[in-house]
């Protein structure tokens, strides 16, 4: 066992400085299953403690009394009294004494084959580097999450309180491992802190353990944990936003936080303070409305990946929502920047940070980024309702490995990336601009050593011996769930209905052990038609009083949170575990029955829509949907015979053992650095960052702006008369070009009379037609032809060869400019087009391209031939040579300090080249904004991406402040932008 040491205790066991001794109490205490274990994805509780002031209507009150074992289910005995400083819900090892490490209730070893394949799997940082030289790993590796593995609660005398976060545990577990000794690697967390609880005074105790708070009926709790939960949606939630002045936390004190968490020996972590701009200063920070950081992603993406869908609104909220969660993720990328060297590997995960590894992208293009997401991922039709769709997608393909809970998910996700973006993709991964990016399913396991530990304690087989006495002659059937619509709660109860009614051989010889905890998520709590608690209660009562009596109710439900002994024993002395969730990810519960039940051998019933069953193939497979069928399954469980389940529990235990939380952290980091050294060292082209755009753009004196037409301005249409600017690009361009600060040129492949006819009548915008042949100054009217002096002759030998393809492609027609010629065959057969277009192209390169000064150019559905030396990077140097003159003195001199060019094919990369070639010599590099459009795998020489012309159109608004000018609200992803630039989401666009 190593040194590590829990939070606010020192080596030797020493108050650490700035910690309150009530740290050390606080972290020790057990953690409920309700928030030390996670059926699913690592999510943060609320902020405060819950107190409630009604006992659930239905449920017994003796319940929550401390009259030691009630009816059902036998709770704490420890009379108040602060459990023992063990505990499998702490975020380390440290806990577990060493006499049971990896020991059972027999005194015999336990793990070693969990043990056995951990350590048969590692390998040395050394090892490691020689099989991948070309990386240049670094050793470090920085994990991002959405909340700290501790929740914290502030102090008034400067103090902290720590306490280990609850439901996370499998997440933390694995954080705890890679951070150990065991591997070769160095390991840090960077998290948000949470929510901050409000400062309270030292609490002042003559005993060394203070009585739990009294319940509801003046009695006190058994312990802090097993208080009464309210099941109503109606009731206060407990993450309630603070008052509107805040919460001031003084510079000092943040650092005296930062130094405990950067010394954490089991866990280092490095904070993320979550804050608007101007909250934060030199001298501290103050914290308003801590809830919003999550808003977005528990209203909008946990119900649509749970396949909930929301509401339709007017989008008001959301477009907040989005905002914030936009520079969330933007802030977490700053933290991770500063944290950040060449070599290392970074893991974001779930689904609060899904814009991140996109961020993380743009700042450093070939940094080592992997994503692994902990919750379901819907088919590509659900996740098309997010109005935020491919801001999503676009935010996790900025990663070179993704994993998934299974195969389902990761099916979905590439489903999507192809549907929604246009991108190719197979069952291993996705092309997406020069790059590939990798997908895999990853399940994520348990810390088996932990549970065992445990959960055979002498304490936990009392109540096991307890809960077999009280029970005795009877089935026991337990379930413990989160109450909120994925869980399938009321369809257990249902179920269990129809198999009281099928076989009523087993009635009064079977008991529904239900434990319920609550939601922890903010849309679940806020949202009015939340019935589940209500249909619970009702559904318990109807059940209880058709098949039950005065001595027996065939359904115990305890609406409360267990501590981590009672837990435990419920899970060993269960006959039967039933999980019906309608939709989860991981669902940890299964995976610790299994381990409570290498003795019992108690079969296990799973969902099939559990993340789990994909994993757990032995496990009785349902369909919680349909009553009957899980009724039939509990009968087999319960009338499976001895050998059957020996051989069940045999196989999901051996699985569940060597697939721990430590192989599946080992297995995903292994991936990812077999898939950085597989990979062909493509960078792929990020995201253009907007935030980063508008800020040079604003701190700029004299701009240039270059934008070509077609596929960049306006979508490829089939006719290409029919590509019209829209109202917003006029509008667009016109406020853009207007501002004297401003150059703004449109260098197309169009004629001058297209151009004129629709853009014409903005007399301050430059024109470049036919790829650079002719030339318009703004504020001119005369066109500047630069090839009149060349000889067109080529032309005619084009002219006949672009016929005979037109006549043996039916649809494909040629466009006659003054300088090109260009084949279109965009209205013709695709796969004939195709293969004819390679064709053409081929024989005028072997014809024509030897015997004259022509390019010989496939564009989009086109084949184009034009002289060799007029292209579009001319132009481009040829703008920058002329509105670039640091040292003149005329009117309008003054170094370009921001430059803007934007693109969709081949024809474009030549600006590209242009401008990466005057980047350093004449242009500042870090101003120079090169942007390829378009859902294209070519690898390009533009610096940043955008999928389509309608990304364009927006960001060309965003720098121009149309929506400002005509009182319009912005929209959500140029309000994500202005916000971060600003620090704020500005009030005028609260509304």
């Amino acid at each position: 066992m190593d040194s590590k040491t829990v939070p606010g205790q020192g080596q030797h066991g020493q108050d650490e400085p700035g910690i309150s001794p009530a740290v050390r109490s606080d972290a020790s205490k057990n953690r409920s299953p309700g928030t030390g274990l996670d059926d699913e994805s690592p999510r943060p509780p609320a902020s405060t403690d819950l107190g409630f002031e009604a006992v659930t209507p239905g449920i017994d009150p003796r319940a929550y009394q401390n009259k030691g074992l009630t009816p059902g289910f036998p709770l704490s005995t420890h009379g108040g009294q602060p459990p023992s400083n063990a505990s499998y819900f702490s975020k380390a090892d440290t806990g577990i004494p060493q006499a049971r490490r990896g020991m059972n209730s027999l005194g015999t070893r336990t793990t070693s084959r969990t043990a056995a394949v951990t350590m048969a799997s590692q390998e040395s940082l050394s090892d490691i580097r020689a099989a991948n030289p070309d990386l240049s790993l670094s050793g470090n590796i920085i994990s991002a999450t959405f909340s700290a593995p501790h929740s914290f609660t502030y102090r008034s005398n400067g103090n902290w309180d720590l306490k280990s976060r609850g439901g996370q545990s499998a997440l933390t577990n694995a954080f705890a491992y890679l951070s150990s000794e065991a591997t070769p690697w160095n390991h840090t967390v960077v998290a948000w802190t949470g929510e901050i609880g409000l400062p309270q005074e030292p609490e002042i105790s003559s005993s060394p353990h203070p009585s739990p708070p009294p319940s509801v009926g003046g009695q006190s709790s058994l312990n802090p944990l097993s208080a009464p939960v309210p099941v109503e949606a109606s009731l206060p939630s407990s993450s309630a936003p603070s008052p509107v002045d805040g919460l001031w936390v003084p510079k000092a004190d943040q650092e005296r936080l930062e130094n405990q968490l950067a010394n954490d020996k089991s866990i280092p972590t490095i904070p993320v303070w979550l804050s608007d701009e101007a909250e934060a200063n030199d001298e501290g920070i103050t914290l308003k409305d801590q809830t919003r950081w999550r808003r977005y992603a528990e209203h909008d993406l946990y119900t649509l990946f749970h396949y909930k869908q929301q509401e339709p609104s007017d989008g008001r909220k959301e477009r907040v929502q989005w905002a914030d969660y936009y520079r969330m993720n933007q802030m977490f990328a700053n933290r991770i920047i500063e944290k950040y060297k060449p070599g290392d590997i970074v893991v974001v995960h779930d689904y609060y940070l899904m814009l991140l590894p996109s961020m993380l992208r743009q700042r450093v293009p070939g940094m080592y980024i992997a994503f692994f997401l902990h919750s379901p991922f819907p088919s590509s039709e659900f996740l098309r309702c997010l109005p935020r769709r491919k801001e999503v997608l676009q935010g996790i393909l900025g990663s070179n490995l993704i994993g998934f809970q299974s195969y389902s998910y990761s099916r979905h996700f590439l489903s999507c990336c192809t549907r929604i973006l246009g991108f190719p993709s197979d069952t291993l991964g996705i092309d997406a601009y020069g790059s590939r990016v990798q997908v895999g399913v990853f399940p994520i396991g348990i810390d088996v050593a932990k549970v065992e530990s445990f959960a055979w304690t002498p304490s936990v087989t009392e109540k096991v011996k307890a809960l077999k006495s009280m029970y005795e002659g009877k089935k026991i059937i337990v379930g413990r769930d989160r109450l909120d619509s994925v869980r399938g709660v009321a369809q257990k109860l249902q179920a269990f209905e129809r198999f009281l009614e099928l076989y009523p051989e087993w009635r009064e010889k079977v008991v529904l052990i239900q434990v319920t905890t609550p939601t922890v998520v903010e849309a679940e709590k806020g949202d009015p038609e939340n019935k589940v608690a209500t249909r619970v209660n009702e559904l318990v009562s109807k059940i209880n009083g058709q098949y039950g009596s005065l001595g027996f109710s065939p359904v115990q439900h305890y609406p409360q949170y267990l501590d981590q002994d009672e837990y435990f024993a419920l899970l060993r002395a269960g006959d039967i575990g039933l999980i019906t969730s309608v939709r989860d990810g991981m669902n940890t519960t299964s995976l610790e029955y299994i381990v409570c039940q290498k003795e019992g051998h108690g079969p296990l019933i799973l969902s099939e829509f559990s993340g789990t069953a994909g994993s757990l193939g032995d496990a009785l497979h349902i369909n919680p949907w349909d009553l009957s069928g899980v009724a039939e399954k509990i009968h087999s469980a319960l009338t499976m015979s001895k050998e059957k389940r020996m051989a069940m529990q045999s196989s999901l235990y051996s699985h569940v053992t060597s697939h721990n939380a430590q192989t599946w952290i080992s297995k995903f980091i292994r991936k990812i650095y077999t898939v950085l050294g597989d990979s062909n060292n493509a960078i792929a082209t990020p995201l253009l960052d907007r935030a980063l755009m508008l800020a040079r753009y604003r701190s700029a004196n004299k701009r240039l702006c270059m934008f070509d037409y077609d596929g960049t301005l306006t979508p490829i249409v089939n006719e290409p008369s029919a590509a019209i600017p829209s109202e917003r690009v006029i509008q667009s361009l016109k406020l853009l070009a207007a501002d004297p600060k401003n150059t703004v040129w449109i260098i197309s492949g169009r004629d001058q009379e297209f151009l004129k006819q629709h853009l014409g009548h903005i007399s301050t915008i430059g024109f470049s037609a036919e790829h650079g042949s002719f030339m318009k100054y703004p504020g001119s009217d005369e066109w500047e032809n630069l090839v009149e002096k060349l000889d067109m002759g080529w032309q005619d030998e084009v002219m006949k060869v672009f016929e005979r393809y037109t006549d043996r492609v039916p649809g494909s027609f040629i466009e006659r400019k003054r300088c090109a010629l260009t084949w279109h065959y965009r209205l013709a057969e695709p796969e004939q087009g195709q293969a004819m277009a390679r064709e053409c192209h081929k024989t005028l390169v072997e014809g024509v391209g030897r015997k004259w000064e022509v390019e010989v150019m496939p564009g989009k559905a086109n084949v184009e031939v034009r002289p060799t030396f007029v292209n579009k990077g001319e132009i481009a140097k040829r703008l920058v040579s002329s509105y670039h003159n640091p040292s003149s003195k005329e009117p309008n001199a003054g170094p370009v300090d921001f430059s803007l060019c934007m693109g969709d094919d081949f024809t474009d990369e030549d600006m590209f080249r242009a401008l990466n070639g005057l980047s350093g010599s004449v242009l500042d590099p870090d101003h120079v904004f090169t942007v390829t459009v378009g859902a294209s795998t070519k690898v390009t020489l533009a610096r940043w991406h955008l999928l389509e012309p309608e990304d364009v159109v927006e960001s060309v608004a965003l720098l121009a402040g149309v929506d400002k000018e005509q009182n319009q609200p912005i929209s959500q992803v140029n309000l994500a932008a202005l916000s971060t630039v600003e620090g704020r989401v500005p009030d005028s666009q609260k509304i």
